[in-house]
């Protein structure tokens, strides 16, 4: 593909590059550049791009995206963001795939995950049609099962993933899109056919100046769909619907004005059941995934497939047959008298969400085990902390990721939030140890709550990611129990 064909004139601010110049691939990390590449250096987190333009072009880079002079004799075009240009970039080398496709977006701080997987099962139920997902813990094609890094992949790997999907059949695309995915351009140029607002409350604080901040970057994804369903119960659906313009439905569980509202719902261990009322239809609905959260996404799902032209008669049938997540909510077969589940949960609303469900239906206490995330928002730590202590009847605080923040120093901060309280708790640093220490130590109609892995089957330590699947930490348990016995 000939180099003028992959750059936003708009985004130019100087070049000596020959738009004619042939290229052969789209690259943005050096050790991977092959000699004919286009090079955009971006500017990370860790490391910034621009430090390995010189590399870059002695590799044999066909030209240099950069945001300031290269400083070596090779073509260049000086841009004002590079990440915008990588995005553009990739939409023109895969052929815009978006297009082709019937694209979802799903944006909030807790249930993307879900609803996203939700949105594909009904979709696949209902259309019988072949379902592309992008999301936190796996990207699929249809039945095939992608590994995934990150929420919303960079811009080059999601267009790639859409052009795959669209290759082999899909006719729709469903997307998880994070706030770092909408501010650091990694959606840009795909125009989703509906958008999706779950809920809103503090996360990513380090990376945000406020939740005002983060609710502006969320209210993007409205802004470039046709088409947005929003949750009018939250307190930020306002934001939303003013970027959303004309074409919006909106769910609630309270607000009653709302287009589709869940009445008569009845919680229960295993699965949630109430009533979709829409004008002029009383609809029940059954998802087998227990909590009001659920509540909540189902209706994020209904709505967003409802906005598809798909009507309530089909998709109720259809929610009956969904299955959860690995990792939210998720039971682990113990066979003892106190079960145990591992959830994701690792913001404070969704610390409360997880421990609220378990209230439910808990026989004997409600035994929580989590951490916080180092280098991430340390503004939660007491938040979850204090969540915690009010609504566990026994806490046991351990790590998480401590990534290169000393466990010590997060959990010191946990604690603060449980100080006043009078709830029982128990400090294991070691993750591991302290499941072991929970599991020895629960009683008959306990439920313990693992918090805060979900789906990741790994800890970092420092820079260092190790194995660390807490399914095979409770098998190895119960393994090593049985051979003491």
């Amino acid at each position: 593909m000939l180099l003028g064909d992959l750059t936003d004139i708009a985004n130019i601010t100087e070049s000596n590059a020959d738009p004619d110049t042939d290229v052969s691939g789209i690259c943005f990390d050096s050790r991977s550049l092959k000699s004919g590449d286009l090079f955009f250096a971006i500017r990370g987190f860790q490391s910034d791009g621009h430090a390995f333009i010189r590399e870059s072009a002695e590799k044999g880079a066909a030209c240099i995206i950069c945001e300031e002079p290269p400083g070596v004799d090779t073509q260049y075009i000086i841009v004002n963001d590079s990440r915008k240009a990588l995005a553009y970039a990739s939409v023109k080398w895969f052929g815009d795939p978006a297009a082709k496709l019937t694209v979802i977006g799903v944006t909030g701080t807790n249930g993307k995950t879900t609803v996203t997987n939700l949105i594909k099962q009904v979709l696949e139920i209902t259309t019988g049609e072949k379902v592309g997902l992008i999301g936190t813990n796996r990207n699929m094609i249809g039945s095939r099962e992608l590994h995934a890094e990150r929420t919303t992949p960079e811009s080059y790997e999601t267009q790639e993933l859409l052009a795959m999907m669209a290759g082999e059949g899909c006719r729709y695309a469903v997307m998880e899109v994070s706030s770092h995915a909408l501010l650091l351009h990694r959606v840009y140029g795909i125009e989703f056919d509906v958008g999706v607002f779950t809920n809103l409350s503090p996360d990513h604080l380090d990376f945000h100046d406020s939740i005002e901040d983060y609710a502006a970057v969320k209210s993007k994804l409205f802004s470039v769909s046709r088409r947005s369903a929003i949750n009018i119960d939250d307190e930020h659906a306002q934001k939303m619907i003013d970027a959303a313009g004309d074409q919006v439905f909106t769910y609630a569980v309270e607000n009653e004005s709302a287009n589709l509202v869940a009445k008569s719902i009845s919680l229960h261990s295993d699965k949630v059941e109430f009533c979709a009322l829409t004008p002029g239809k009383l609809n029940r609905i059954e998802l087998r995934i227990p909590g009001i959260i659920s509540v909540y996404n189902a209706m994020s799902a209904m709505s967003a497939v409802m906005l598809l032209g798909i009507g309530i008669d089909r998709i109720s049938p259809a929610m009956s047959e969904c299955t959860g997540v690995k990792g939210r909510a998720e039971i682990v077969p113990v066979n003892r008298e106190f079960s145990v589940l591992i959830d994701y949960a690792h913001t404070p609303d969704a610390l409360r969400n997880i421990i609220t469900t378990v209230q439910g239906y808990a026989q004997g206490r409600v035994v929580t085990l989590f951490g916080c995330g180092g280098d991430r928002d340390s503004t939660k730590r007491p938040v979850m902390g204090s969540i915690a202590a009010q609504l566990s009847d026994f806490v046991v605080v351990t790590s998480d990721n401590p990534r290169t923040e000393e466990p010590a120093a997060i959990i010191n901060a946990i604690l603060d939030g449980m100080k006043g309280t009078q709830t029982p708790y128990k400090v294991i640093e070691n993750r591991r140890e302290a499941i072991r220490w929970a599991l020895e130590n629960a009683s008959a109609g306990d439920v313990l709550i693992l918090a805060g892995k979900g789906h990741e089957t790994y800890q970092i330590l420092g820079r260092e990611k190790r194995h660390f699947d807490e399914r095979e930490v409770v098998a190895e348990f119960f393994n090593g129990a049985l051979g003491d016995s």
